[in-house]
C-alpha cells in the first residue's frame, strides 16, 4: 500500500514524494486542506486515508532528521572548537545565544574580561571583593561621609633663591624694631628644612656691611635663636660657611675678619657655638682670611675669659649710653672740627653715635660755644657745619628748631656768663637765616634785650627818672 503511494505521481493524484519533503513544515496546499475537511466530514476514500498517513511519516522523518544534525554540529563543535569549517554567523553552528564570543570572526575566540564582562555580570566565578578605600579623586567621594578629617597646612621647603629673598627682608626689619621673639615666629612658619643653617650666615654677611649696634642686634638674635629653633651644630655649621665666604666678603668690608673673630668670641662666650668650635680648626686652616677671624675670637676669648658674656664687643649702642656721654662725645666733635675744620670727619663722628633723636644737643652745644668764643672765626665755621647737617639731612628740621629754641629758653642764665650773649646771638640766627639753616618764623623768635635810655632824645638832654 505505501509503495503504490509513493509511486503516485502528481498527474494521478496530488502528492509527489521527493516534493514534499522540500516543503516547509506548516505549509499546505489547497488539496491537504480538501483533505482535513474530507476527514473532518468522514467521507475519506481509501486512497485519501492512505496519502494522509504517508504525509504525517514523510513529517516525522524530515523532523528526525534536522534533529540529527543539530546534535552532530554540537558534539563538532565540542570536540574542535578551532574547526576552520564551522561557520560562526550560522545558526546551526551557536552553540548557545547568550555566549561571549565575538560574532564578528575577530580575535581568539577567548569570551571578553575571562568571562566577567557584560551587562549585569559581577566578575568572574568565584572571586572575593575585598573592602577599598575610598578614593578622595573619585567624583561619587563624601567627605562629610569618612568620619573625622584632619586638615594639615603643607609649607613647601624653600629653595636657595627663595631663602635669600625671605630671609634679607626678615632680617632688615629686625635692624628696625630689634624683636627677636618675632624673628622666632617668623622663622617657624618657614619650611627651611636642612638649610635652617643658612639664615644665621646671612644674618652675620647682613650686619658686616650695617654698624655697630646692628651687629650687637646680630649676636642677640644668634644667642636667643640657639637651642631653640637653631642648634648648636646648626651656627658651627653657618660660621663654617662664613669663613669659607671671606674672601668674597673682604671685598666690601675690608674689616670682615676681625668682625667675623668678634661674632665667633661672642656666639662661643653666650653659648651658640660649642666650646670646642676653635680646636677643630687648628692647623687646618689655609686661607690666611679665616685664620685672622679665629685668631681674633681667640685673643678676645683669652681675654675675657672670667667673664660670662662678651657684652661691650661692638661697644655700646647709641640709644643705651648715659647722656652724660653723648653731651661729652658731642663737645669733643664740636673741638675738633673747630681744630681741623673737616666737615666730612665731623659728620662721620656724629653718624657713629647713632643717636638721631638726640642731635638737637648738638646744636644746642654749637650755639653756646659760639657764644662763649671770641672772634668771626667761630661763628663762620658753626654755620657752614650746621648747613653742611641740614643739606645732607643728617640734621632734621625738628632736631633743629628744638635746638635754638633751648638756646632761647635759657638765654637769662647764660646771659650771667657771658654779658654780649644777645648780640652774638642776633648775628648768628641772622647769618643762619642767610644761608638757609633756619626759617623766618625761627629768627623771628629770637630773643632781644631792648636798648635802655638815660638821657631823653627829645628834651634837651635831661636825665630820666
Amino acid at each position: 500500500m505505501a509503495t503504490e503511494v509513493e509511486a503516485w505521481n502528481a498527474h494521478d493524484g496530488v502528492f509527489s514524494f521527493e516534493s514534499g519533503l522540500g516543503e516547509e513544515p506548516g505549509s499546505y496546499s489547497d488539496e491537504e486542506e480538501e483533505l482535513n475537511e474530507a476527514e473532518a466530514n468522514g467521507s475519506w476514500t481509501p486512497q485519501e486515508k492512505a496519502l494522509h498517513e504517508a504525509r504525517l511519516k514523510a513529517k516525522a522523518r524530515r523532523r528526525l532528521r534536522r534533529t540529527s544534525s543539530r546534535d552532530s554540529a554540537r558534539e563538532s563543535l565540542s570536540e574542535a572548537p578551532g574547526d576552520a569549517g564551522a561557520d560562526p554567523h550560522s545558526p546551526k553552528g551557536r552553540i548557545n545565544g547568550h555566549d561571549r564570543k565575538s560574532r564578528m570572526g575577530k580575535g581568539r575566540g577567548l569570551p571578553k574580561k575571562g568571562g566577567a564582562g557584560g551587562k549585569g555580570v559581577w566578575g568572574v566565578a568565584g572571586q572575593v571583593y575585598e573592602v577599598e578605600e575610598p578614593d578622595i579623586r573619585d567624583p561619587n567621594y563624601d567627605e562629610s561621609s569618612q568620619g573625622d578629617t584632619v586638615y594639615a597646612t603643607v609649607v613647601p621647603e624653600l629653595d636657595e633663591g627663595e631663602l635669600e629673598k625671605t630671609v634679607n627682608p626678615i632680617v632688615q626689619e629686625y635692624f628696625e624694631h630689634g624683636d627677636t621673639k618675632e624673628v622666632q615666629m617668623l622663622l617657624k612658619e618657614l619650611n627651611l628644612g636642612h638649610k635652617k643653617y643658612e639664615f644665621s650666615s646671612l644674618a652675620v654677611s647682613l650686619s658686616l656691611e650695617g654698624k655697630a649696634s646692628q651687629r650687637e642686634l646680630t649676636s642677640r638674635l644668634l644667642s636667643d635663636l640657639a637651642g631653640g629653633v637653631l642648634s648648636q651644630n646648626d651656627m658651627a655649621r653657618a660660621f663654617d660657611k662664613t669663613l669659607k665666604d671671606l674672601p668674597d666678603l673682604i671685598l666690601d668690608t675690608p674689616d670682615a675678619p676681625q668682625m667675623l673673630g668678634q661674632f665667633i668670641a661672642r656666639a662661643i662666650a653666650d653659648h651658640a657655638l660649642p666650646m670646642g668650635f676653635l680646636d677643630r680648626y687648628k692647623g687646618r686652616v689655609d686661607c690666611d682670611h679665616a685664620r685672622a677671624a679665629l685668631d681674633r675670637a681667640a685673643v678676645l676669648l683669652s681675654m675675657k675669659r672670667e667673664m660670662v658674656r662678651l657684652d661691650n664687643v661692638w661697644g655700646v649702642g647709641g640709644g643705651q649710653r648715659p647722656v652724660r656721654h653723648l653731651i661729652k662725645e658731642m663737645n669733643l666733635l664740636l673741638k675738633e672740627y673747630l681744630t681741623s675744620g673737616e666737615v666730612s670727619e665731623a659728620e662721620h663722628c656724629l653718624r657713629d653715635l647713632e643717636v638721631p633723636h638726640f642731635h638737637h644737643e648738638l646744636v644746642y652745644e654749637a650755639i653756646v660755644m659760639v657764644l662763649e668764643s671770641k672772634g668771626e672765626t667761630a661763628v663762620k665755621m658753626m654755620v657752614r657745619l650746621l648747613k653742611a647737617f641740614w643739606q645732607t639731612g643728617l640734621i632734621t628740621l625738628d632736631q633743629m628748631n628744638r635746638g635754638f629754641q633751648r638756646v632761647y629758653e635759657e638765654l637769662p642764665e647764660i646771659n650771667l656768663d657771658v654779658p654780649h650773649a644777645h648780640t652774638i646771638l642776633e648775628s648768628f640766627v641772622d647769618l643762619c637765616y642767610q644761608e638757609s639753616v633756619i626759617t623766618k618764623q625761627l629768627r623771628d623768635a629770637c630773643p632781644s634785650r631792648g636798648r635802655k635810655r638815660f638821657v631823653s632824645e627829645g628834651d634837651g638832654g635831661r636825665i630820666k627818672n
